[in-house]
């Protein structure tokens, strides 16, 4: 019965939660448990878990009721962080009320351990004294700041920032736990599938379907801007020309279609968008370019490619035979039209009395590229794709393509093509220079995964004055780096369809930084020691008086004070409702129990804080019974306004939207208001000044003993080289052999690797000792993760076995609700993994870098399934959730249901969590466990 009650269950699309039985209506294969599985699953999912001798749990059992706990303990100490009182609670270094806590005795032993051993004894931190800057500055610093109670993502109905930190680090201390403290038996074991399973390679073609002209459909649009044309618009008397570019169109079950957009066409679209997804942060929209580029195409009577040569045709005379032609096309933008060389199937040099090769120029063909992909990376983001401005945009009349413009978007579309061989032809000599490697940067991982090897690698650059002195390994790898940043260097700036547009934008940042000036002044003026001056000038308190920072920032958010409250007294004036008004004012001014009592109510009885506040007789004045009435009309007329879009509703639920934007406004203010508290308090000055001191003062001394300013001169030259080598690659035709365009790029690396060396080196040897001790800090965190804490490993079948011969759980029910956990687990990895083949058969992110599998996760002491498992949490968190305050309240509740709806539709199937009781009995014995095991 017990394992009955703890089945795994799904979510519907509708939002219900169903069991999964065995009825399985989705016609998948069904396991003993009842979950559905897929055919050819491979790994430890299909075996039978380990159990060591003796023991009560199996491997899979252990590991994941170990998780389960430190998941929920994580949970506990992040949220008591909030706590004025956590601190207190931590142990040394911070004081407490109650005399000092032992570690054994800490309430947060796991951010008790992160902090002791990972944070205070950070380089800089080290040298922080316990109590001048521990106990008396930061401590004081956020006791005052957690006593201001800063509003929440409940008050606002929006994912604060902190709010979204919190949870980041909830998932990162969680995934730090769960892979670094070990069970004692040995035997803990994951859920696992083979890695063909997870990962379908041949679905992504390798990343580069971003760039395909056709066939790629983002968000429900196959868009591709196909040609360019010039149209002749007459204005007052004269005519004029104007490119238009030609957008094929394909909706799913649709016929495409060919629209026209102007440049200020794009221009407009990205006005509409900004207007119509306020505080949606938009890609800026590409310069305008008005460069053509120059391309060729020849053919003969044999030429294989007959296929292809006919999308390509050149008109001749009548009765003259069409000429079989293949694109030499170029690649980006200005390139010449250089003779074509070692094609297979063509004579070279041709024969005379052959059809000479055509040149043409292909107009605006950078603009077009550029565009494409401006409107491709809009389409990527749902919110934008289903919006109203680029479904107006995408459609219209459609545009009757003549002879000529056919001919335009075929000799396109084939450049397009040879953009990507050419792209493939890149990565795959890249990745065979970097297979060469492979046995060297066996060593080198090998190298670096042993026992401080990260302090030998910089130990051995501390020594060695040059790369060629370094060990055989260490060569081989800064040769394999080689590869890489060349290889990044041509993603960006030459593969993508916005590098022209990138390149551009970088030329122009180039030309205008004055590096010898800069370097100047940065030799002899040392701007370190400047910024050390102008903090003096900032911080200083004259008399005792307000120090400038402060007198600045308090001006900043007194004017936002005033904002919120000019703000907030014309609403009072709309509203005309005193006795409402004064209620949210005084909810907004409680103290945060009677706050939290209130908000407790709306949850509990399922309504609106705003009715929770109203009603409350916690708060002056109470409501006659005619305001009652008023005011339980305005809600349900809010809340049919919400669900019906009726307007007739709306104009009755302007009150109850009018109140809950107030309630929006008092909160705010009154955030400003505390903050200026906080920037007033002596303590924050001080804490800023000594944070100040401990991380900058130690940079300070290597930079002047490092002589940084010549890197300045260095990397001007880097810069300068690298221009020349990209726009020697974009003249390049694409005949040429691609094993030249790498070793240009390798080239260009290795010219100006000894200045990078020299920089690093120069650094390291005067830097007082704190590359080493940056190594050894994270050589620390990796000797956690690779071997668990010093204290020992928690032995999760004593912990079981006591509480069940005690009496404080039931075996039985624990047992099923620990199997119900790993068949949630495994059910939500199969259907996550779904999921990833769905997005992975369109992923536009996905190119394979050579080089991308030398480390492994497990290097490090971070388990494969643990990181997959902690991404699952993420897959469905929303990009942006907070609202402009200037939205209306019954539009913003629309689209917070919206996102809700959408959530439920991405998430529909998903395996939900079971419920567990049973296993919560055994936390505070894991918990004094846990204790014991982080006190060292």
């Amino acid at each position: 019965m017990a394992e009955m009650n703890a089945q795994a269950k799904v979510k519907a699309l509708d939002g219900t939660v169903k069991q999964l039985d065995s009825n399985n209506p989705t016609g998948d294969s069904v396991n003993p448990n009842n979950l559905p599985i897929r055919p050819k699953m491979a790994g430890s999912t299909s075996k039978q878990s380990f159990r060591a001798p003796g023991s009560i749990l199996s491997g899979k059992q252990e590991h994941y009721l170990k998780r389960e706990l430190i998941a929920q303990q994580v949970v506990f100490e992040i949220s008591e962080l909030a706590s004025p009182t956590a601190l207190q609670r931590f142990g040394a270094p911070f004081r407490s009320d109650y005399g000092e806590v032992a570690p054994v005795d800490s309430e947060l032993p796991l951010l008790r351990y992160i902090f002791v051993h990972h944070v205070r004894n950070f380089p800089f931190l080290d040298q922080a004294r316990e109590k001048e800057f521990w106990q008396d500055k930061l401590q004081a610093f956020l006791e005052s700041f957690a006593n201001k109670h800063i509003s929440s993502s409940e008050d606002r109905l929006e994912e604060t920032k902190r709010r979204k930190l919190a949870v980041k680090a909830q998932k990162l201390v969680e995934l730090m736990m769960v892979s670094g403290i070990p069970t004692a038996s040995g035997y803990e074991e994951r859920i696992r599938f083979s890695e063909m399973e997870v990962v379908e390679r041949g679905a992504n073609e390798e990343g580069l379907l971003k760039n395909e002209p056709e066939g790629h459909s983002i968000n429900g649009w196959d868009v591709n801007v196909a040609g360019v044309r010039t149209i002749s618009i007459k204005r007052t008397v004269r005519y004029h020309t104007h490119a238009e570019f030609i957008i094929r169109v394909k909706r799913e079950g649709e016929p495409e279609l060919f629209i026209g957009r102007r440049y200020g066409d794009f221009a407009r679209l990205h006005k509409r968008l900004r207007t119509e997804l306020p505080g949606k942060v938009l890609p800026p929209l590409p310069r305008k370019n008005k460069q053509s580029t120059r391309a060729s195409f020849w053919g003969g009577d044999d030429d294989d490619d007959a296929s292809s040569v006919s999308s390509l045709s050149t008109m001749q005379d009548e009765g003259s035979h069409t000429m079989k032609a293949m694109a030499s096309v170029t690649l980006g933008h200005k390139r010449s039209t250089s003779a074509l060389s070692g094609r297979s199937g063509i004579d070279s040099p041709r024969k005379s009395g052959e059809v000479p090769r055509e040149t043409f120029t292909l107009y605006r063909e950078d603009q077009r590229v550029s565009l494409r992909a401006f409107l491709r990376t809009f389409l990527q983001n749902e919110q934008i794709a289903n919006s109203k401005a680029m479904a107006e945009f995408l459609s219209g009349p459609s545009v009757k393509l003549n002879e000529e413009e056919q001919l335009d978007i075929k000799r396109r579309k084939q450049m397009d093509e040879k953009r990507i061989e050419e792209q493939r032809q890149f990565y795959e000599v890249a990745r065979q220079r970097a297979k060469e490697l492979d046995v060297y940067m066996e060593r080198f991982r090998r190298d670096i995964v042993e026992s401080n090897g990260l302090s030998k690698l910089f130990s051995e650059i501390k020594e060695k004055d040059k790369i060629q002195d370094l060990t055989v390994e260490y060569k081989k790898f800064a040769e394999w780096l080689r590869i890489e940043v060349a290889a990044t260097l041509y993603h960006l700036f030459l593969a993508e369809d916005n590098s022209p547009e990138l390149f551009a934008q970088a030329k122009r940042i180039h030309s205008m930084i004055p590096y010898t000036t800069l370097k100047q002044v940065i030799r002899f003026a040392n701007p370190a020691l400047v910024m050390n001056g102008v903090l003096d000038l900032f911080l200083a308190q004259p008399f005792g008086a307000r120090s400038l920072a402060q007198r600045i920032f308090a001006f900043a958010l007194n004017d936002g004070i005033k904002a919120f409250q000019k703000s907030i007294d014309g609403l009072v004036a709309k509203i005309n409702e005193p006795v409402f008004c004064s209620k949210i004012k005084n909810f907004s001014d409680a103290d945060e129990n009677t706050k939290n009592n209130i908000r407790s109510e709306a949850v509990v009885d399922d309504v609106d804080l705003v009715v929770a506040i109203l009603r409350s007789e916690a708060f002056e004045p109470e409501l006659g019974p005619e305001q009652v009435g008023k005011a339980f009309n305005a809600y349900v007329a809010w809340i049919n306004a919400v669900e019906n879009v009726d307007e007739e509703m709306k104009q009755g639920a302007e009150l109850f939207s009018q109140l809950k934007q107030l309630l929006k406004m008092h909160t705010r203010r009154r955030d400003k208001a505390m903050m200026l508290s906080v920037i007033e308090e002596p303590v924050t000055l001080q804490l800023f000044r000594d944070l100040f001191t401990i991380f900058y003062e130690p940079l300070i001394r290597v930079y002047k003993s490092a002589n940084v300013y010549n890197s300045v001169t260095d990397f001007a030259a880097f810069a300068d080289d690298a221009i020349t080598t990209i726009e020697r690659a974009q003249r390049q035709d694409v005949s040429a052999d691609p094993n030249q365009t790498v070793q240009s790029f390798i080239d260009l690396c290795d010219r100006h690797q000894e200045n990078f060396y020299k920089f690093v080196h120069e650094v390291h040897i005067h830097d007082n000792g704190l590359f080493t001790q940056l190594m050894g800090w994270i050589e620390g965190i990796l000797e956690f993760l690779r071997k668990g804490p010093k204290g020992g490993k928690l032995d999760m079948n004593a912990l079981f076995q006591g509480a069940v011969d005690m009496n404080q759980t039931d075996k039985d029910k624990a047992i099923a609700e620990i199997n119900a956990l790993i068949q949630w687990q495994q059910a939500r990895k199969k259907w996550h993994q779904d999921k990833t083949r769905q997005k992975m058969a369109a992923d536009t992110n996905g190119e394979i870098t050579p080089g991308r599998n030398t480390f492994k996760s497990s290097d490090f002491g971070l388990d494969d399934a643990d990181l997959q498992e902690m991404a699952y949490d993420d897959s469905n968190e929303d990009e942006e959730d907070e609202e402009g305050d200037e939205l209306d309240p019954i539009v913003a509740e629309r689209q917070r249901r919206q996102k809700k709806q959408d959530h439920l539709r991405r998430s529909a199937g998903e395996p939900l969590k079971p419920e567990i009781s049973e296993i919560l009995k055994l936390r505070e014995g894991f918990n004094a466990m846990l204790r014991q095991v982080l006190a060292d």
